[in-house]
Parts: structure tokens; sequence; C-alpha cells
């Protein structure tokens, strides 16, 4: 049986359009969070599986020690393969997750690196400034 639990919907980063600094700030920082959360959570899943691959083989092996029905012994010995096929699916999963958090953070960085400094300026400012686009027209 396994441990896994479905999560709440807590980590689910917002897709509005509210494109101001600290939004966006805040919507790759929520989302690098449920990109680190997620690769941990599939880690964990990449080892439940292997466990479980190694014992279907186990198995297999067990049943044709006993001389079994040889069907039984491949149906197992599928098991094994078919959980060794998803726990490298998974793993490959895992690294994209990963990639993809460590992107995230770098995206967040330039950001903020680019952003920061006339976010303070339009921050501070008594008087409103124009949005983007409306000297465009």
């Amino acid at each position: 049986m396994s441990d896994l639990e479905p999560r709440g919907t807590g980590t689910a980063v917002p897709a509005d359009d509210d494109n101001r600094y600290k939004a966006v700030q805040a919507k790759l920082k929520a989302l690098a969070r449920a990109l680190d959360d997620a690769g941990g959570d599939l880690e964990s899943l990449v080892s439940s599986v292997k466990q479980n691959a190694k014992e279907a083989r186990d198995v297999a092996q067990d049943v044709e020690n006993a001389d079994l029905d040889p069907t039984h012994v491949e149906l197992a010995s599928n098991v094994g393969a078919a959980l060794s096929g998803a726990g490298q699916q998974v793993r490959t999963l895992q690294r994209t997750a990963q990639e993809t958090a460590d992107l995230t953070h770098q995206t967040r960085r330039t950001h903020s690196k680019l952003y920061a400094g006339l976010d303070d300026i339009r921050s501070n400012r008594r008087e409103r400034t124009p949005k983007p686009g409306f000297f465009e027209r």
C-alpha cells in the first residue's frame, strides 16, 4: 500500500494578469517552491517504485523456485519490469521538475535585477505614473 497522499490545492500558483513587479516576484517564488516540493515528492516516489520493482522481481524468483506455474513467474516478472520502467520515467520527471525549479529561481533573480530599481522609483513617488503602453497611441 502506498504512503503517498494527495495534497490540497494550496501549492497552486495563481494565473492572473497582475504583472506588477511584486506580484510577478511572488508568483515566481511560489512556482519555484512548488517545483522544489514536487522534486522532493518525486524523489520519494522513485525510491518507492524501485523498492516495489525489486520486491516484484523477488516474488517472481520465489515463485520460480517453488516450481509453481510459469505463468505466475512471467506475470510477476512483467510487473517488476513495468515498475522499473515507471521508475525511470518518474526519475526523468523529477529531473525535469528540478531543472524547471532552477530556471525559475534564475528567472526570479534576473527579473529582480532588471526591474527592482524601477519598482522602487515608481513605488516611492507621490505622483501617479502612466501605465506601460500609455504613450503608444
